[in-house]
């Protein structure tokens, strides 16, 4: 026994491997462990005061192209027509008592409508605001209700989304609620994204203050030993914090979503656990084969330690590819994403390290699970395949006897459950995506149902360039007499830039954003005008950003596909294992793009979910939710290959290496994808509809990676294709011998077919790691 542990442990310390990759970390990370966690916790400080109010300076929108057309006409009529872009509505509500006399619509009720006048003058003279128009002054059927009692008073808050927030903020108190004989009520963009953001930061609260508390239960659960199960969620703060602090200083060069903070709790928690769980119990199995603390430590980051900086570089790619497309919606998470993984490993590559050295044995203390495992026969902190690992390694068995039939039937059942994605219908983030509570929510819900129009919901066309009034008439004449459209009205001439800008306003038939207004955006761009034209409104931005997307996502999927197939290289040495992990993590997903159509676009579970199904999902939230989830799956496929490979590289039994990865890996997946899957659902409690939608998504696709993906198509897989999976051809395995990266220990290549018994220092280090 003693021989064998100097193989599992002795060789980590031995004087030849110090020079090995990965040797000068560990000397840094190892050498003055308490002046590490010392200046880890001062710049923990700092982030915490450095990040201090970072959702203030966050924006909720970002889902338009900046360079599109509709982004360009929507900022000249900004400049040119205020009035023509109201982001502010004030919602007047008459009631029946101030109808006049003969039948007199409330609204024009004397007294209502001299209150209404005092009102838009008030608000024209408020600083910031421009563009004031209503009812009482218009006279637009448009802006009244259908039944006489409501009518809309509409403005624009001028400059960036921040500042125009506070302008809201200031005013707001004065304007909502009762003044004489009406009750005001604020609806529009502005207020809609306004509170939009505050939601989301009482949600994401309330998410961590679930989160935090389950995701403790289950480590302990998991580890057993409270000490040990305390170490990922310190490394999960921190990790949340430092991305805190970073997407603050990323405020003061470009707009970032306050949508991104979601995916800071739940990475910074969901990967910051995976990486500590991954070396932790790398570290307690090498404790528990007899190495001292040091050595144990050590060890642990040559080889778990290497696992994890290739994990997280990998998720780190996946999540770069959102910097590829223009809506800052997207750029965002890829800010938030590569911060939070890469500070994620950091600590668990660092201060893991430092801990774990001044813990010594101590990191199993109160232990749970002792006294079972005494009872058992198994000393303290044993993580060998006895137990659990010992039910993975049979369930591996079973799986690759019947290897064809788990195949077919699980890519078929994952198929499957993906084929409701094949009808996604795409549309923009609205007010419906609040609760049906929330204030702007009832304004919006109110102008929706009770108006015959919707103020700033059609399409606007704008025009640049002398035109004479018979130019004007017959412009309106043609883009009037397309199909689809109700009518169109203008043009409106009397703007600040003077001659040589006007604009029309279209309205198309049917839903604002839906197929038919898309189709008549097309339509407007097509006619020919003898001045220049720019179309905008809600249905044109969803035209530009679908156009956006379409353009960049082969370059997205390019980016995650490529750098995966070369980083799995990397870490296996076969051409045909990157493959396979591209085309499994991508069949991961297929439960999770059908449940977001199922439910969320069709609307089924709404009730229960507590959310409006608009009958669309926003367009930038399956591409968000692919390089989130295709990344989680990679990091779980990082922990399991590296596993197989190692083994494999000390044996050269190709199903033995699958199922020793399986058993050693198996219920460490499954536990670290339980534990995101808590986290993302805690996010998915949110009352905002894309939220819910990330958070539900991502845990299922998690879920059904690790639990079918992980423990059944991969291992019949690589049975099926036997010793084929680590092939590659000569001048690769020579780039490979040089460059790659790899879990084990062991300098030599793994034993040719002929000699899977390959003897000497690596078979006695695999069975002491067995």
């Amino acid at each position: 026994m003693a021989e064998v542990k100097k193989s599992a442990s002795g060789e980590a310390g031995a004087p030849g491997r110090t020079g090995s990759p990965g040797g000068g970390w560990t000397r840094f990370a190892t050498a003055r462990p308490r002046l590490t966690l010392l200046v880890a916790l001062l710049l923990t400080a700092l982030a915490v005061l450095a990040g201090g109010g970072v959702a203030d300076r966050m924006g909720s929108g970002g889902w338009e192209d900046p360079s599109a057309e509709s982004t360009y006409a929507t900022k000249a009529l900004e400049r040119e027509f205020p009035g023509s872009q109201p982001n502010l509505l004030l919602l007047v509500d008459a009631g029946a008592g101030a109808a006049g006399a003969g039948g007199t619509a409330a609204v024009d009720a004397p007294a209502v409508a001299a209150e209404a006048r005092k009102l838009a003058e008030r608000l024209d003279a408020e600083p910031g605001v421009d563009g004031v128009g209503s009812y009482w002054s218009t006279g637009s059927p448009a802006l009244r209700s259908e039944d006489g009692r409501q009518a809309v008073i509409a403005a624009r808050i001028a400059g960036e989304e921040k500042d125009a927030a506070a302008v809201l903020d200031r005013i707001a108190p004065e304007y909502r609620g009762a003044h004489g004989p009406v009750e005001v009520s604020l609806g529009g963009g502005l207020a809609v994204r306004h509170e939009m953001q505050t939601v989301i930061q009482e949600d994401l609260l309330r998410a961590e203050l679930i989160a935090l508390p389950l995701t403790l239960v289950l480590l302990v659960m998991v580890f057993g030993s409270a000490v040990a199960a305390l170490l990922p969620l310190g490394v999960g703060i921190v990790a949340i914090l430092g991305t805190n602090a970073v997407l603050r200083g990323i405020t003061e060069f470009t707009d970032v979503s306050v949508f991104a903070q979601n995916l800071t709790t739940a990475l910074g928690l969901g990967l910051a656990i995976d990486y500590a769980l991954f070396v932790v119990r790398r570290y307690r199995e090498e404790l528990a084969a007899g190495a001292d603390t040091h050595t144990a430590v050590r060890t642990t980051l040559r080889t778990a330690g290497r696992t994890v900086l290739f994990s997280a570089l990998t998720v780190a790619v996946s999540l770069s590819a959102m910097l590829v497309f223009p809506q800052y919606f997207l750029r965002s998470f890829a800010y938030a994403g590569i911060a939070v993984v890469l500070l994620a490993a950091a600590a668990a590559l660092t201060l893991l390290p430092a801990a774990l050295v001044l813990l010594g044995d101590r990191v199993n203390a109160l232990d749970l699970r002792r006294l079972l495992r005494r009872r058992r026969g198994r000393p303290d902190g044993a993580g060998s395949e006895a137990g659990p690992g010992a039910g993975w390694a049979r369930a591996a068995g079973l799986v690759m006897r019947r290897a064809p039939v788990f195949a077919v039937l699980t890519t078929a059942g994952l198929v499957l459950l993906g084929l409701p994605f094949l009808g996604v219908k795409f549309g923009t983030a609205d007010d419906r995506q609040l609760p049906v509570t929330a204030s702007s929510r009832v304004v919006q819900d109110q102008l929706r149902d009770g108006f015959p129009g919707n103020p700033g919901g059609g399409i606007t066309v704008l025009a640049e360039g002398s035109a004479t009034p018979a130019q004007y008439a017959a412009y309106r004449e043609r883009i009037a007499a397309l199909d689809g459209v109700d009518r169109a009205d203008g043009p409106v001439t009397a703007g600040s830039g003077g001659p040589g800008h006007a604009y029309f306003t279209v309205v198309p038939e049917g839903e604002t954003v839906g197929a038919e207004a898309q189709r008549v955006v097309g339509e407007l761009r097509a006619v020919p005008a003898p001045f220049d034209t720019s179309v905008t409104g809600q249905s044109a931005v969803l035209v530009d950003s679908k156009d956006a997307l379409a353009e960049r996502l082969p370059w997205a999927a390019a980016i995650v596909v490529l750098v995966t197939l070369l980083l799995v290289f990397l870490l296996t040495g076969s051409v045909v294992i990157p493959v396979q992990a591209v085309v499994l993590n991508a069949l991961s997903l297929t439960a999770m793009f059908g449940a977001v159509v199922w439910v969320f676009q069709e609307g089924h579970l709404a009730g229960l979910l507590g959310f409006t199904s608009t009958g669309d999902i926003e367009t930038t939230l399956p591409v968000l939710m692919f390089c989130v989830a295709f990344g989680l799956s990679m990091d779980y496929g990082v922990f399991l290959l590296s596993r197989i490979k190692e083994e494999y590289d000390a044996t050269g039994d190709h199903e033995h290496s699958v199922r020793f990865g399986l058993s050693h890996t198996g219920g460490l997946i499954t536990a670290a994808a339980v534990i995101l899957a808590v986290v993302m659902v805690a996010i998915g409690t949110s009352r905002v509809t894309n939220t819910k939608m990330l958070g539900l998504g991502v845990a299922l696709a998690v879920l059904m990676d690790a639990m079918v993906v992980r423990s059944l198509l991969v291992p019949s897989v690589m049975k099926l294709t036997g010793r084929l999976t680590w092939w590659a051809p000569a001048p690769l395995r020579r780039f490979h011998d040089r460059f790659g990266i790899s879990e084990s220990d062991a300098s030599a290549a793994a034993p040719a077919p002929e000699d899977p018994g390959a003897p000497g220092e690596r078979r006695e280090t695999a069975t002491a790691r067995r």
